[in-house]
This record gives C-alpha cells, structure tokens and sequence, in this order.
C-alpha cells in the first residue's frame, strides 16, 4: 500500500516545489510602450471612461474593462474630466491618489495613459507622476513630463492586487485614460501545463519500476 502512495506524494511534493519556485520568482515589470505592455499580456479589456459625465463622483466606483471588473477610489471623491467626447477620470481632490484595486480574478497586468488636468478637468502638460503597483509586494515607477500619450504598464507573474496614481504635489490633477486590464500570456499557460506534465510523466515512470 506505502509504495503504490509513492508516486502521489512524489507529484505533490513536486508540484508544492514548483508554486514555491514562482512565488519566490515573481516580480513586477514596468512597460512604458502599449506595444509592448500588449506583447506581454492576453486577452487585454480597455475601460475608456467615456461613460463618466464632467461631474463629481463618489469616493469609489465600481468599473468594467472588456470582461474584467475592478474598483477605483479616491479619498473626496472621483471625478470626470476631459473634452468633447474623450472622457477621463481623476481625482476630485488633488492630492487624494486614485487606486485600482479589486481586479477580476487571474488579473495580472495594469496599464493605461497617465497625465495630469486642471481644477476643471482639462489636460495640463508636463505632470509628474508616482505610480505604484502591488502583489504583494510593490514597485513604484516616477513618469516625468507627462503627455495624453504617455504610457505605463505593469505586469506581475501573480494578481495584482492594486496600482495607485498620484502627482509629486505639483499643481495639478492625476489622470487617467483607457486603462487596459489583462491576463498572463497563452504561452505562460504553456509553460505551466508542461511543467504540471513532466510531473505526472515522473510519477507514472515510477510507478512502472515499482
């Protein structure tokens, strides 16, 4: 009976090592490209705000990007902004961050524009921009002299569990415009089902010896 268990506990105890492995591997990455945020990531969901009215919103909103949802918050209020029919979302008040957070599950790639507004939600050039992610563990990229078209990412080897936006104090609003939410890349899910089939390969060889 112990020995038929044998390629049981050999497959579990290789499969512990190896989520083992990836948390103690997993990192974030900055991506300051769409191309490139693109090329990393499946199955992108893009929130464009378009919805929100030139209005003041509540503290926290619950949102969707293609198939995803998420909650976006911020202390005072939210708030939309932008022009004619490119709509954007901030923060009511200046100094409050805007945090995404509550991702679908599997979400492990953030990204969007970044930029600065106005007291009346207008874009203002050359914002400075503090951009935090988390994990679990965290990591903080600075966007300097920002523009409508500016650009950052972040994808994760696990979920995210949130990103904030702020501005270094300057005068101005953060902004934020189509936000993009994604998974892992097909080929990483290639990656696991492999390794999950050398494990099961190991256990049948053995069990064939014995």
């Amino acid at each position: 009976m112990l020995t038929s268990l044998k390629p049981l506990v050999l497959a579990s105890a290789l499969a512990s090592l190896l989520a083992t492995a990836a948390g103690a591997q997993a990192e974030i990455t900055v991506y300051t490209t769409q191309a490139a945020f693109l090329g990393a990531t499946g199955t992108p969901g893009v929130d464009s705000f378009d919805d929100l009215a030139l209005d003041i919103y509540d503290e926290a909103l619950n949102r969707t990007a293609g198939g995803y949802t998420y909650q976006v918050s911020a202390a005072g209020g939210l708030f939309g902004a932008g022009t004619g029919s490119d709509h954007w979302l901030s923060s009511n008040l200046r100094l409050s961050p805007i945090v995404f957070q509550d991702f679908s599950s599997g979400v492990n790639a953030f990204g969007g524009n970044f930029f600065g507004s106005d007291i009346g939600g207008q874009y203002l050039p050359n914002a400075n921009l503090i951009l935090t992610a988390a994990d679990g563990s965290s990591l903080t990229y600075t966007l300097t002299g920002a523009t409508q078209a500016s650009f950052v990412g972040f994808v994760s080897d696990v979920a995210l569990t949130s990103v904030s936006l702020s501005t270094d104090g300057g005068l101005y609003w953060p902004t934020a415009n189509d936000v993009v939410l994604a998974v892992p890349e097909p080929a990483t899910y290639g990656m696991l089902l492999a390794g999950l089939g050398c494990v099961g390969a190991i256990a049948r060889r053995r069990g064939r010896r014995t």
